[in-house]
């Protein structure tokens, strides 16, 4: 199981927005899939469709993360009813998007203060959930608790960013931190790359930006970028996947999507085997 952290410490730069989109791809490709939301304002939770009932959020099952069993609390994803037809992987089962609800409560955690102890609670409620091939976590803009602890949790990190300056500027203060974190608190984590998101080809900024990232960060940039689309606002308002909404915008996107997916298990299923390699 991959567990994904999906971080940046500039807000604004369509990070939940990458979070769904990779959601869609994951659901369209059949990969049995958990998101958690871990930003409190929740709003990949309203992205995915979710009808709460019973379940606990995100931040009360964190309160008490050594009773708590996850599995009893996440929720089917709105898009996985419209997408049944489609979204069945190669066994003929149908595909699986769950979701850990955001929770306002959570922000209790996202503090910079908290120990190694606190870090590690999302950590002892992903260990008990089994049956995902993939767990996306939304991390909220910051550095502070809830993003060490979604970083304590995982395998890798996803950066996401715009081409501008003040983002590219924060997605390098981001790798230093990840680095500073690998260092003291997670060995085995590592980068899983850099998106750029909402990018504008006729734009020369945004050209110039793409090919200074390019020199900063290396293959850490992956492609395909992310075309700003202008509907964007229009799919999530409604709740649903990119890959079943109507028009070539949304089909263009959805190959994006689908090629960052690729990029991302494939990248992922290597360096895993590398991880479990023997020594000699």
């Amino acid at each position: 199981m991959q567990v994904v952290s999906i971080s940046s410490l500039k807000g604004g730069v369509g990070k939940t927005s990458v979070t769904l989109g990779l959601a869609s791809a994951a659901l369209a490709a059949g990969i049995p899939t958990l998101v958690v939301d871990l930003d409190p304002h929740a709003d990949a939770t309203t992205g995915l469709g979710v009808s709460a009932g019973n379940q606990l959020g995100i931040g009360e099952m964190l309160r008490t993360a050594r009773r708590a069993q996850l599995s009893d609390h996440v929720v089917p994803s709105g898009w996985v009813a419209n997408a049944r037809r489609l979204a069945k992987d190669s066994d003929g089962k149908k595909a699986v998007l769950d979701v850990a609800m955001g929770s306002a409560y959570s922000g209790i955690y996202d503090r910079p203060d908290l120990g190694k102890r606190d870090l590690r609670r999302l950590t002892n409620l992903l260990s008990r959930v089994s049956g995902y091939g993939l767990v996306l976590i939304d991390c909220p803009p910051s550095l502070n608790g809830l993003t060490r602890m979604a970083w304590t949790a995982s395998n890798r990190v996803l950066l996401v960013a715009e081409p501008g300056l003040f983002s590219v500027a924060g997605t390098e203060r981001t790798m230093r931190a990840l680095e500073l974190f690998r260092e003291e608190f997670a060995p085995n984590l590592a980068p899983a790359g850099i998106i750029a998101n909402r990018v504008r080809p006729s734009s020369n900024e945004h050209v110039f930006r793409l090919a200074e990232m390019k020199q900063m960060f290396g293959d850490l940039l992956l492609t395909p970028t992310i075309a700003e689309q202008a509907n964007w606002q229009q799919i999530q308002g409604a709740a649903h996947s990119v890959h079943h909404w109507p028009g070539e915008s949304a089909k263009q996107a959805a190959g994006t999507f689908d090629a960052l997916m690729k990029n991302l298990m494939d990248s992922g299923s290597v360096r895993n085997r590398v991880m479990r390699r023997p020594v000699a």
